[in-house]
């Protein structure tokens, strides 16, 4: 949930990026934007449920499956627990979504805008994308 919320943001942004830099097939900057950003956030959650399974030690026991006619929720013996589990948590939940932003950044930066490779190039039009989503809740009336 919180990817696809960070998708539609960055889809967004790649579209003023573009608009605002006069380049030249918007939408298809903003399709490969999509389209990496959920490749690579999909790559990631793999690796996180493969290091997830490693650390849970991989078995399958009957605790852990249910069948198919059963009402609730699984029982997840073992998960974390403390302020180390839930930072882990936190990290496996947050990372996916982040790097693929970085990956956009990346592609915007360097393909798209054809600029030098900068923390200020690759966060360039995030203030102003947040500006305007502000500015479109504002009523006209006063």
């Amino acid at each position: 949930m919180i990817g696809g919320i960070v998708m539609i943001f960055v889809a967004v942004w790649i579209y003023q990026s573009a608009v605002k830099a006069n380049v030249s097939n918007v939408l298809m900057w903003v399709g490969i934007s999509v389209i990496a950003f959920f490749v690579v956030q999909t790559l990631l959650v793999q690796l996180n449920v493969s290091i997830l399974e490693s650390i849970r030690g991989g078995e399958a026991d009957t605790g852990y499956e249910r069948d198919l006619t059963s009402i609730g929720d699984r029982k997840n013996e073992g998960g974390f627990q403390g302020i180390k589990g839930a930072l882990l948590s936190m990290f496996f939940e947050l990372m996916p979504p982040l790097a693929g932003f970085l990956a956009v950044a990346f592609i915007r930066t360097k393909f798209m805008l054809k600029e030098k490779i900068s923390l200020t190039n690759l966060f360039g039009g995030l203030k102003e994308l947040f500006q305007s989503i502000k500015q479109s809740f504002k009523t006209a009336g006063k």
